[in-house]
């Protein structure tokens, strides 16, 4: 059995995803991008960025009653390896309970955004 996570506190999931699906007892959470509840592509540093992606997890995660400690697993996908230091001192200050989850980190050359037509 599926259950749908949705919350107005992140970004909506258009198209053919949800934000998070739980299944038997695990919350699987989609990607994020540093984009605001409203779908605004924030402007501003490498941090400023990641907390706002960390904003979108929080929102999710708190709307299937969990938290940063409940995490298992976390992707992370760059497009500039010489960021992630940035991007760990964020990441941090919202993973804080042993144990941490498990990570990879993956750079990749490019992204595009993409917005599934309705």
């Amino acid at each position: 059995m599926k259950t749908k996570i949705e919350t107005k506190e992140a970004p909506i999931a258009t198209g053919l995803l949800s934000q998070a699906v739980v299944s038997n007892g695990i919350i699987y959470v989609a990607g994020q991008i540093h984009s605001t509840a409203e779908g605004i592509l924030i402007e501003g540093t490498t941090e400023e960025k990641v907390h706002q992606i960390m904003k979108n997890l929080t929102a999710i995660l708190k709307a299937a009653s969990a938290d940063f400690s409940h995490v298992l697993k976390v992707n992370v996908y760059v497009t500039d390896i010489t960021e992630l230091p940035k991007l760990n001192e964020v990441y941090k200050t919202y993973f804080t309970t042993e144990p941490l989850p498990v990570r990879e980190a993956v750079c990749v050359k490019a992204y595009h955004l993409v917005r599934a037509l309705k």
